[in-house]
């Protein structure tokens, strides 16, 4: 179905760091801070890709093992970052 499905297994990870972003972005100016409908799935977010890394490394069809290690440990770091900041983000001042 899809002309290159190893591009958008490896691609799949970036993706939904951006729908991290979008979401916290768009909520934040809709939702009252820390609602529920922008928390709660925003929390389970960054375990899909440290779950989508992991399935690289043990899946490593579009790419070596080394690679999709290395992948992982630029890619981890900096989306649990951008998690937290999502977070904080969506959250405001309801602590």
């Amino acid at each position: 179905m899809f002309p290159y499905p190893e591009s958008y297994r490896i691609a799949l990870a970036p993706v939904i760091t951006s729908i991290m972003v979008v979401w916290s972005l768009l909520l934040a100016a809709i939702m009252p801070d820390g609602h529920p409908v922008a928390l709660y799935p925003l929390l389970s977010l960054f375990p899909i890709v440290s779950a989508v890394h992991l399935y690289l490394l043990v899946n490593a069809n579009g790419l070596k093992r080394l690679d999709a290690f290395f992948y992982a440990l630029v890619h981890v770091p900096l989306s649990f970052v951008v998690w937290t900041f999502c977070i904080m983000l969506v959250n405001g001042k309801s602590i």
